[in-house]
């Protein structure tokens, strides 16, 4: 790709690239709501409307990290199930990720940005996620009883995109997504810092109780 963009096209997309590195580093200081663009263009060295040519909003700049917070999750969540990895090592392969920059996960699963709206196309790559937990659910055995949320799910799946698991395993898909991201959360937000748990142990835990039959 870099070798065929012309030289105004790759000092661009250096420009960018800085500019959503200041993004990020903003970010772990201040929180994505605080998020400005005049104070990453007086960081650059350049003038407010200079830096609205690369990013015309803040949303838009915010939409950028988001989407390739989602692409960089998805990616590394396909890599490990394309290595073999069942539903528990998804979920680590997920913890891993979330542990290698804090600050992308909470982005993407923490507080809500006040008055952000995500495209569509965000949601898209969030979807690949849960895809591939859907994928590893399938392959566990069924477990009987059905319970009422199994049921539900039967005629409420829109959120699996179209997704053919039956409703025993689109109820372990999103057990597992619900309450990975649920410790993940906790954890990346410092909630255990003061219990001295060990954290790989509690998540270890909880894997082993969402995979008993």
């Amino acid at each position: 790709m870099a070798e065929t963009m012309t030289p105004r096209e790759r000092y661009r997309a250096q420009v960018r690239a800085e500019i959503k590195q200041h993004a990020w580093e903003q970010i772990a200081t201040t929180g994505a709501s605080a998020l400005s663009l005049n104070a990453i263009a007086k960081q650059m060295g350049m003038s407010g409307p200079a830096l609205y040519r690369y990013y015309a909003s803040r949303d838009d700049l915010i939409t950028e990290l988001i989407r390739d917070a989602y692409r960089s999750l998805a990616d590394s969540v396909q890599e490990a199930a394309a290595a073999g990895a069942d539903l528990a090592g998804l979920a680590r392969a997920m913890r891993a990720w979330a542990l290698e920059d804090p600050q992308r996960y909470l982005l993407i699963y923490g507080t809500p940005v006040p008055g952000y709206q995500a495209p569509d196309d965000i949601t898209l790559i969030s979807s690949e996620i849960m895809t591939a937990l859907l994928d590893a659910a399938v392959k566990l055995p069924a477990r009987a009883p059905a319970t009422p949320l199994d049921a539900h799910l039967a005629d409420h799946r829109d959120w699996a995109a179209g997704h053919p698991a039956p409703p025993e395993a689109l109820h372990r898909g999103l057990s597992f997504w619900t309450r990975v991201h649920g410790v993940l959360s906790l954890e990346l937000a410092g909630h255990f810092n003061g219990m001295r748990i060990d954290t790989a142990l509690l998540f270890e835990a909880e894997l082993h109780d969402l995979l008993a039959p």
